[in-house]
Parts: C-alpha cells; sequence; structure tokens
C-alpha cells in the first residue's frame, strides 16, 4: 500500500493534480472503467443544488434507514473527519476501507491525474461498488453536468435550489448555472425539482430528455401547522410530521427527499410512523445548530448570499435579548461582500478570522470586504479558538452567537466547543436546521 495512515493519504492527494478544482469527466471516467462498478440492481439518486443538497441527502438516508433500506450516501465537503463523506446506513466508513479503496483507484489511474475531490468520488464509488447497497445517494460536489459524480447514471435526480455561486466554472447566472446542474437527468428518468422558479434551462433539458418532472409548488409541497407538518406529494400526503427542527425553506428540502422516495416506489411511504421516524432522525450537523445556554451559539453552513439571507431570516425569528456577535470567516473565492450584506442587520459585532488551505481568505481580506458591505464593529483574531475566546470575552447575558461562513470553519468551530469529536460520527446536541448546505 502506498501510505499506511488516512492523512497521509489525503495530504498527497492534494499535490496530485496542478490545480484544485478541474471540472470535466474525460479523466475519472477512463479511471472508473478499471474500477469495481455499482451493482447493476442498486438504485441511485443523485442530489444537484446550489443550497440544500446536504440536508436533502441526510433525510433521504435517515428515512430509507427507518424504513430498513440498505444505503449508502456520498457528501461533500466533510465537517471534521474525512470519514464522514461516505457513509452506509448512517455510519462513516473506517480507515481501512478507505485506504484500501484509495489503493484501488491508485492502481487503476496509472498516468492519469486526479483531483482531489475526483480521487475521492472514486474511492467512494469503488467503497459503494463493493458493498452493493439497496439505495446510493450520490451528492454533486459542483455544479452537475461535469462534475465526477455524474459518471453514474441517476435513476432519480434531485435539484434543490439554484443560485448564484462558483460563476467562475458555472456560469455568470443562473439559467448557465441551471445548465450545469440540469446535467445529471438521464432521458425518461425523474427529476424531482425543489426549485420553486427555476431557470428555463433546467426545464427545458428536462423536456428534451422526457425527464418526467415533479416540481415544488406545483407537483408537490408541504403545509405548515404548529409543530408538525404534513407532506402534500404528488400521489400521497403524509400529515404529523416533526417539524421543529425544520424552519424556513428546509421544509423544502424534506418534501424533495420525501417526492424522490415516492417516486422510487410508491410503496416505500406506506407506513407513516416510520416514515415519521426517518425524518426526526435526520442528522443534520451545523445546518443551524443551536447549543443552548447563555449565550446561545448557533452554527451554519451559510456560504452564499442565499444561504446567509435564509439564515438572517430564521433569526430574525427569534431574536436575542440582546446582541448578536457573528464569527465569521469565508473561503476567497466564495462572495464574502454578497454574505456579509444579507446578515449586516442581524449582526451587530463580526469577529472575523482567516481560513488556511490554498482557497481560504484571510482575516484581513474577510474584514476588508465585511467593511465595505457595511459590516459594523469589526474585529480580527487568527484562530478559531482566538475567535471563540474573543466571542465568550465579549458575550453577555442575552447575548448570542453566530457563527457561520465556510464547512472549514463550521467543523472547527464545534470541535472547539466539545460538541464534536474524532470518535463520534456526528456532533451531540439539539439540531435545527436553516440554510440549505
Amino acid at each position: 500500500m502506498k501510505f499506511t495512515d488516512l492523512d497521509s493519504w489525503l495530504s498527497w492527494q492534494e499535490t496530485l493534480y496542478p490545480r484544485a478544482i478541474e471540472l470535466g469527466l474525460a479523466r475519472p471516467r477512463r479511471v472508473y472503467q478499471r474500477l469495481p462498478s455499482l451493482a447493476s440492481d442498486t438504485v441511485v439518486i443523485t442530489v444537484a443544488g446550489t443550497n440544500g443538497k446536504g440536508s436533502t441527502v441526510a433525510v433521504l438516508e435517515s428515512v430509507l434507514g427507518a424504513l430498513g433500506v440498505s444505503v449508502a450516501s456520498f457528501t461533500s465537503p466533510h465537517l471534521f473527519r474525512y470519514n464522514e463523506r461516505i457513509r452506509f446506513d448512517g455510519h462513516p466508513v473506517d480507515d481501512a476501507a478507505l485506504m484500501e479503496a484509495f489503493q484501488a483507484v491508485e492502481d487503476a489511474r496509472r498516468d492519469t491525474g486526479l483531483t482531489y475531490f475526483e480521487f475521492g468520488t472514486l474511492a467512494a464509488l469503488t467503497i459503494i461498488g463493493r458493498r452493493a447497497p439497496e439505495v446510493a445517494v450520490l451528492e454533486v460536489g459542483m455544479g452537475g453536468r461535469l462534475d465526477a459524480v455524474n459518471l453514474i447514471d441517476a435513476d432519480i435526480a434531485v435539484i434543490t435550489s439554484i443560485a448564484l455561486d462558483h460563476q467562475a466554472w458555472l456560469g455568470a447566472d443562473r439559467e448557465a448555472i441551471g445548465r450545469e446542474k440540469a446535467g445529471i437527468l438521464r432521458a425518461a428518468r425523474p427529476l424531482v425539482l425543489g426549485d420553486r422558479e427555476p431557470p428555463a434551462s433546467v426545464l427545458s433539458r428536462a423536456e428534451e430528455l422526457g425527464a418526467p418532472m415533479l416540481r415544488l409548488g406545483v407537483d408537490f409541497g408541504h403545509e405548515l401547522s404548529g409543530r408538525e407538518w404534513c407532506f402534500a406529494g404528488s400521489r400521497r400526503r403524509l400529515p404529523g410530521l416533526p417539524a421543529e427542527r425544520f424552519p424556513g425553506p428546509l421544509l423544502d428540502n424534506a418534501s424533495c427527499a420525501l417526492e424522490a422516495l415516492d417516486r422510487l416506489d410508491p410503496t416505500l411511504l406506506e407506513s407513516a410512523d416510520r416514515v415519521a421516524c426517518g425524518v426526526a432522525a435526520a442528522v443534520l450537523p451545523a445546518r443551524l445548530q443551536v447549543l443552548d445556554g447563555d449565550p446561545e451559539w448557533i452554527i451554519d453552513l451559510a456560504h452564499n448570499p442565499d444561504g446567509a439571507a435564509a439564515l438572517a431570516a430564521f433569526l430574525r425569528t427569534r431574536p436575542a435579548a440582546r446582541r448578536t456577535i457573528a464569527v465569521f470567516g469565508m473561503l476567497a473565492d466564495k462572495d464574502i461582500g454578497g454574505v456579509v450584506e444579507a446578515m449586516r442587520e442581524v449582526i451587530d459585532e463580526w469577529i472575523v478570522l482567516g481560513l488556511g488551505g490554498d482557497r481560504g481568505a484571510t482575516a484581513g481580506e474577510t474584514a476588508a470586504q465585511a467593511a465595505v458591505a457595511g459590516a459594523g464593529i469589526l474585529r480580527e483574531v487568527g484562530s478559531v479558538a482566538d475567535a471563540i475566546a474573543m466571542a465568550r470575552s465579549a458575550a453577555v447575558s442575552g447575548d448570542r452567537i453566530v457563527a457561520f461562513g465556510s464547512f472549514h470553519l463550521a467543523g472547527p468551530v464545534l470541535q472547539c466547543l466539545g460538541v464534536y469529536s474524532a470518535a463520534a460520527a456526528y456532533p451531540r446536541g439539539r439540531s435545527e436546521i436553516s440554510s440549505p448546505s
């Protein structure tokens, strides 16, 4: 084996290709043709979208588990441990399985260059192919048409909300971005569409392919009543589902998941009690994860203007007794100013830190863009630990602290707060969901 520990494998993969992002299927397809394929009877649900992919996958995974269906899921990025990216029946794979798959990919790639994401995707497909679950839920990393996940034909495609993000790779407007995301569609296979005002490019592509289209707000949706919600599907209704952890647009994502399952097999959702258990058990760390206390902490993954607007709307529904303090850091290729503009009216004080890696923005860069976008009180710190210490020092009774901006921030914050450990599959503590991931 090339390396005997997971960290060495991952560090090496980061150096394997000259660019961190290189969309295209030709290189990964050459390698995949030499690897184990997914079992012919494994049903594939592919999930694309700008925001909402992670929460949709989590509900799919949890409900399938509650129904006794074996399920594998592949998501990215991870919060704390790389192993979280590949799960079987909700449990991350162990280091040994990952390293075995990495070696298989390395043996198969020969002289073909792969990006970090492509290498990991091929390893995930190798593991899933070997274990042959009944259902595989695959989350697109970026776009759809040229993403390595799209090597696999989806039996059911889910596209959540479509917004401006990754414009350098996907296009400058929603029509262009929608066209890329519609690349996961296959002829005559269903599309569950979770964008209430979808770009025409998505609709036209579905029509071209003859893909049956189920649209949120047209063919299916949800009805909220107090602490419960009703899934109003295209073929069935499921009342009495728990609503506490699904405020705002997150009900849209849960509804997409249930509609996809009903299209997968019309008998799957017949046990309303088991479906409700699956919905209630969905694990969504850092999707508006609320940590009770004084001050209260809220950790969220809002990393683009649409996600930030959803987070801001949630904060307005439950105003703090006093101030709201932000712990904030983003990647340099994200719209830092747009996120700050969406959040500035609900944040009283900003504590800004830099994120490491090639794509991370420094504290100074983030603070400068935040100031231009109208952020109020700004303080710069050097690390997550420093940010948490400063926030705790600044907060008094009745304040709350909101940490958001990136996976690369949320995971370390949870770790420093003691609610996430390397041994845990997921964070402990109460979770609520607001902004899609």
